[in-house]
């Protein structure tokens, strides 16, 4: 049959339109294939691209913990948040001064007034002298500032500051150690339990690396930490007992044969040793102008041997790449 004028104009609109609709028909099929087939293409992807991540910080991993003494180590990037080196960084461990750390973050954050002084109580002494706790050097009943406490507590590791932080904030060793807990569980430290402010060895007194290295990276927001951990040498207030001041000094500094390592400097830290826990160390270096943050524990050694856990340190920072 032959069609002209508007007739072939009807069939010629038909023709098209059936063209398009099988067209678009075709579209629709090609593209619900392709959306079948994205998620599983997506899926390899992030597969592929998680392996190679995870070989990538294995690669890393294996490179830092080369020669490690200590059976446990996380190195962090703080300006990135990269994880360089992980080494059973989620294995229980025993924190012992490292402890001090939490307590210490939690007096600054309780303290009303860092100037006021606190009368050190004379019963907490005869526990801590029979246990062989570190100690800074206050006496029984010495009327010391709050913020020499806290020196006390940070740089010789001193158990007699550290709870006459805890009496004077809390009223009791006990009920500081609630808040301790307390903040632990905001902070999302999902393996720490703490039973004492000095970090004395307790079975139920534990936490892991990546714990510790979540703790440090809070408290180092606080400024007034920061200069606490970075500071080497700290002469106190004149005391009812010490009418010129002691002077305390870092644990870390004075164990180290050097805080200097190649292209940069462990700038503070804080020690832990028990023998549970072996040599802990928890320090912050600076690297070609960036921060790092190395949390080691079980070192073989004790405060009278070779530091292993400073030498660690040494060895990692300059493995950084930067």
């Amino acid at each position: 049959m032959r069609l002209s004028g508007k007739g072939f104009t009807r069939f010629a609109i038909g023709k098209r339109k059936r063209s398009t609709l099988i067209a678009a028909a075709l579209a629709l099929v090609v593209s619900g294939s392709a959306a079948a087939i994205q998620p599983s293409q997506a899926a390899a992807q992030v597969s592929s691209k998680a392996s190679y991540e995870a070989a990538s910080l294995s690669t890393f991993s294996s490179k830092f913990a080369a020669g490690l003494y200590s059976s446990n180590a996380i190195l962090i990037d703080l300006g990135n948040g990269e994880v360089q080196l992980k080494k059973n960084i989620n294995q229980k461990v025993y924190p012992a001064s490292m402890t001090k750390m939490m307590t210490v973050l939690v007096a600054l954050e309780n303290l009303s007034d860092p100037q006021k002084k606190v009368t050190l109580p004379a019963s907490i002494f005869p526990d801590l002298k029979k246990q062989g706790a570190s100690m800074a050097g206050f006496l029984p009943g010495e009327k010391v500032k709050g913020i020499d406490l806290l020196y006390g507590s940070m740089l010789p590791s001193g158990a007699d500051a550290s709870i006459g932080l805890a009496y004077a904030i809390s009223g009791s060793e006990a009920a500081f150690v609630k808040k301790m807990n307390a903040k632990a569980k905001k902070l999302g430290m999902k393996h720490t339990h703490f039973t004492n402010v000095t970090g004395l060895h307790n079975a139920n007194h534990y936490t892991t690396v990546k714990d510790m290295s979540v703790l440090m990276k809070a408290a180092l927001k606080n400024s007034t930490f920061r200069k606490l951990m970075t500071t080497h040498k700290y002469s106190t207030a004149p005391t009812n007992l010490h009418p010129n001041g002691i002077t305390v000094r870092s644990t870390l500094s004075e164990s180290a044969p050097t805080l200097n390592f190649k292209g940069g400097r462990i700038l503070g830290g804080k020690t832990g040793y028990t023998r549970a826990a072996g040599l802990c160390l928890a320090s912050l270096a600076v690297k070609n102008g960036r921060e790092y943050m190395l949390v080691t524990a079980g070192a073989d050694g004790s405060p009278w041997s070779k530091p292993y856990h400073i030498q660690d340190a040494l060895n990692v920072y300059p493995k950084i790449k930067n």
